[in-house]
């Protein structure tokens, strides 16, 4: 399925914004992940957020086979909608995503996103590879808690973990699976972001972003750890509305 009410939910709808900002949420995320950054960003801007299947409202739905079955699900239902220049944000699990779906767009569809800003993840030619997602579910768990994206208190209990874990540990096992397959660079520019006390991702392993794009690159440090968007949301969507330097279009 590929239809945009599948695949996309916009929480406040801005028919006369200028540009659109898509977001990718990270492994176990959601829809509702960023709900309140609709309201928050620019009026220039209008928030659409990806719905993967297996939550919230896909509950029940099957998980996505692959990375490429994903992404070009999900640019089909982009392309759906109006043309409006396009920003792609994603954040850790959801930066790989963004990145598939942009090359996507580019080179099946032959539409350049305006940006693509990539939070909290190492470049797609440096993938690490990983196990979180073999791991017991105690395990898997203290792995989520010790990234900082929740405390644990709701996964503590079985009923809940029974509605998320399964999606979670999709996630991590669509993440550590993932392979670069090499081909033509991206046009379009690339930001990338990570928090300064992130533990997965170095600075110098975030810069080889630069890497897959012939278009500008910039590297941005913001306090905090892997979930740093939570406390540094102002500045993150000061970063996603940022002018628009290339408008949608042919590439």
């Amino acid at each position: 399925m590929s239809s945009s009410t599948t695949w996309l939910r916009c929480h406040e709808s801005r028919p006369r914004a200028e540009a659109r900002v898509v977001c990718l949420p990270h492994a176990g995320g959601a829809a509702s992940s960023y709900a309140s950054w609709a309201a928050a960003i620019s009026p220039a801007f209008e928030v659409v957020t990806v719905q993967y299947p297996g939550r919230e409202d896909r509950l029940v739905e099957p998980f996505t086979v692959g990375m490429s079955t994903l992404a070009e699900d999900i640019a089909s239902a982009l392309v759906s909608l109006d043309e409006r220049p396009i920003v792609l944000f994603g954040h850790s699990l959801g930066a790989l995503v963004a990145y598939e779906v942009a090359r996507t767009l580019e080179f099946r569809d032959g539409i350049m996103p305006a940006r693509l800003v990539v939070s909290g993840r190492r470049a797609p030619s440096d993938s690490p590879g990983g196990s979180v997602h073999l791991m017991s579910d105690d395990a898997l768990v203290d792995e989520l808690v010790g990234l900082g994206g929740t405390d644990g208190v709701l996964l503590a209990d079985p009923d809940a973990r029974s509605v998320f874990l399964p999606a979670i540990r999709e996630d991590f096992r669509l993440a550590e699976t993932y392979r670069h397959v090499s081909g033509v660079d991206l046009s379009c520019p690339i930001t990338s972001v990570i928090g300064n006390e992130d533990t997965e991702v170095k600075a110098a392993q975030a810069a080889r972003w630069a890497d897959h794009t012939t278009g500008p690159f910039d590297l941005i440090l913001l306090p905090g750890g892997h979930f740093y968007l939570i406390d540094e949301a102002e500045a993150v969507l000061d970063l996603l509305a940022r002018p628009i330097p290339v408008m949608r279009g042919s590439s």
